[in-house]
């Protein structure tokens, strides 16, 4: 594998790690509260959903952000109802969500669109489309040279090579998603807020006892994953791929659960797991035959690495990561 190559795969690393990182980052906020959320997966799916079909319906991609958040919104409120006013099993709550989104897409999809389940394709107004960062090379530079954009690319040094394929060209949300990770952790670490928000998934009862509120907090963490989930699933049809497709997250959400379990929690840790689940899935798609001891490894081996690792993850890393311990409980306050 020469540099170029290597650099080309930890681009399609980052791609991939983004709708992770966002999902991830949803789930610590959730759980850092003390509410479990197995719904990851279908409030990415539902926003992906609706941001691709408003964006195609529209040509507007911000109007199809919004639409993926406030559908991903939706899903939270209904799992906020039944996990914290209703006092609901949590797992099960996001399970059910789960399975509401993976029929309801579809099922509207093809009621607006007649393609089988599927948005059209976007066109370019309604995707998010790759940011040129200055001094990067790019589509204008290999027009003004009048030669190959990918000519030009390789024959540069690895500085430019590393900046123009690595660091620029991705869209406005791969940014965003990046410096989500140290606003989280300013948010839980140095604010009011993450103190009191951390204190309700470890003692909410402590909390209650000094006059805040714990459904009001658990309910704020709840917004705040249902916003980063709908901009990873907005990011999934509009960004990483040009419209909606059936079960488009396969099983991200899990791996985002995965992830979330592998980081103890932590932000930053999120960040490295999320990275290594990319990585998995952009080898899967770059290096489709294998061959290992001149054996040729199969195609779903390849595709199945990251769920692999998922499963060893959580096999192995389960009982050592320490969860929030009032994580999965609905707090009922003392009279």
């Amino acid at each position: 594998m020469d540099m170029l190559t290597l650099i080309q795969v930890l681009d399609s690393t980052v791609r991939m790690a983004t709708p992770l990182l966002l999902a991830c980052l949803a789930g610590l906020f959730s759980e850092r509260a003390g509410i479990f959320d197995i719904g990851l997966e279908g409030k990415m799916l539902m926003a992906a959903f609706f941001s691709a079909a408003v964006a195609a319906i529209t040509g507007n991609v911000w109007l199809g952000l919004l639409s993926g958040i406030a559908a991903s919104l939706a899903l939270s409120g209904l799992h906020g109802l039944a996990s914290i006013t209703f006092r609901g099993n949590q797992l099960i709550s996001g399970v059910a969500l789960n399975f509401l989104a993976s029929g309801l897409t579809v099922l509207i999809a093809q009621s607006w669109f007649q393609q089988g389940g599927r948005t059209p394709s976007l066109t370019e107004t309604a995707r998010f489309n790759g940011i040129e960062l200055p001094f990067a090379i790019g589509p204008t530079e290999a027009a003004e040279a009048g030669r190959p954009l990918s000519q030009l690319i390789a024959e540069a040094n690895v500085v430019q090579q590393v900046w123009s394929e690595l660091i620029s060209g991705h869209s406005i949300l791969v940014y965003l998603s990046l410096l989500a990770v140290p606003l989280t952790w300013w948010v839980l670490f140095r604010t009011r807020f993450g103190l009191r928000l951390r204190a309700v998934g470890e003692n909410p009862a402590a909390v209650d006892t000094a006059g805040i509120s714990v459904v009001r907090l658990r309910f704020a963490a709840i917004v705040i994953c249902g916003v980063l989930c709908g901009i990873a699933g907005a990011y999934l049809a509009t960004s990483l791929q040009a419209g909606f497709v059936k079960e488009m997250t396969s099983g991200r959400g899990y791996i985002a659960l995965a992830a979330l379990i592998f980081a103890k929690w932590r932000p930053w840790h999120a960040l490295s797991a999320c990275l290594l689940f990319g990585l998995l899935q952009a080898l899967a798609l770059r290096f489709q035959s294998v061959q290992l001891g001149g054996v040729t490894l199969p195609v779903q081996l390849m595709d199945a690495l990251p769920y692999i690792l998922t499963v060893v993850i959580l096999a192995g890393f389960v009982g050592k990561a320490i969860p929030p311990r009032a994580g999965g409980e609905p707090y009922v306050k003392e009279r």
